[in-house]
């Protein structure tokens, strides 16, 4: 008897053509904890750290709804010295902080809930500063979902060899089936559907501040709704940076949204777009899920420049 294919969700996603635009999850902090041992399926959750240290951490995390990262450097290679840990925040503005800080023992973690007090706060440690390059974060989670692991690692060794100071292998950030996916942060962007090629595309241009709509998944700050509305735009007028176009108005009606994206750096048009949302047929969305579940999926069904 023939035993079943081998179910991988990128590839049933690739082939549906699941859209890509408006699945980036809401973010604008970040905790980065190196961690050179196995990681668990459930991340840091699944740590044996000390107990108080580790839920300090945690519970600071959700007060500013953190996402908590386990993080290394690519291709597993040894790292020396102390292991490093990291607080970023994103502002809308495009105002952005840093705060890196090193650990040998659990109790050394307890810094990263100083490192989210305000940045004017007295208890504020590690190395912090607005000026530092971006980290680019790549989803290598096998044990979550093996596509992460088979197409993440080829671009996380890809942009390592380019950019070795700024990339990180990184647990699950959301979207297997978009897999490879990189987080661009403090930025806050989302890119999948990647490889190791189109990965080098991607961010050469991100870091030269030129956004293109291909493999953007959308920004962290912004609605699913809203995230495709500036990725239309994107596709509609050309790459644009980060905070070139800002969503000025948003009215929902239902299942049905207008959005004002309005053109901020000079010479760029506003648009009105309109964006609908429906849910897909269930479906298995990643490649350990036992169970089949619908997507909710927003498309643009009209677009004007004002």
């Amino acid at each position: 008897m023939t035993a079943p294919a081998r179910f991988f969700c990128a590839e049933a996603a690739r082939e549906r053509g699941d859209p890509l635009a408006g699945t980036a999850p809401y973010g604008a902090v970040w905790i980065l904890i190196e961690y050179r041992g196995g990681w668990p399926s459930n991340g840091y959750d699944g740590l044996d750290l000390e107990p108080a240290t580790k839920s300090r951490v945690y519970a600071a995390a959700q007060a500013v709804r953190a996402r908590i990262l386990l993080i290394r450097r690519p291709g597993r290679r040894r790292s020396e010295g102390p292991k490093r840990w990291a607080v970023l925040h994103g502002d809308r503005d495009g105002a952005h902080r840093q705060q890196w800080g090193t650990w040998n023992d659990d109790w050394d973690l307890a810094a990263i809930a100083q490192a989210l007090d305000p940045p004017d706060a007295p208890n504020a440690t590690g190395e912090a500063g607005p000026g530092r390059p971006p980290v680019l974060l790549v989803c290598t989670h096998g044990p979550h979902d093996t596509c992460c692991a088979v197409r993440g690692r080829p671009v996380a060794q890809a942009l390592g060899e380019r950019w070795p100071e700024l990339v990180w292998e990184c647990t699950h950030i959301g979207g297997d089936r978009f897999a490879a996916s990189v987080v661009v942060a403090p930025d806050g962007v989302y890119y999948g559907n990647l490889d190791a090629g189109t990965s080098l595309t991607a961010v050469e241009h991100h870091l030269a501040d030129r956004i293109h709509a291909n493999h953007l998944r959308g920004y962290t700050d912004l609605t699913p709704a809203q995230q495709v509305a500036v990725a239309a735009v994107l596709r509609e007028s050309g790459p644009a940076g980060r905070h070139d176009y800002a969503v000025e108005r948003t009215v929902r009606d239902n299942d049905r949204w207008l959005i004002r994206v309005a053109g901020i750096a000079p010479g760029l048009p506003s648009y009105d777009v309109e964006v609908t949302s429906h849910r897909t047929p269930a479906r298995q969305l990643t490649c350990h899920g036992r169970f089949r579940s619908s997507a909710l999926v927003h498309e643009v069904t009209a677009l004007r420049a004002v």
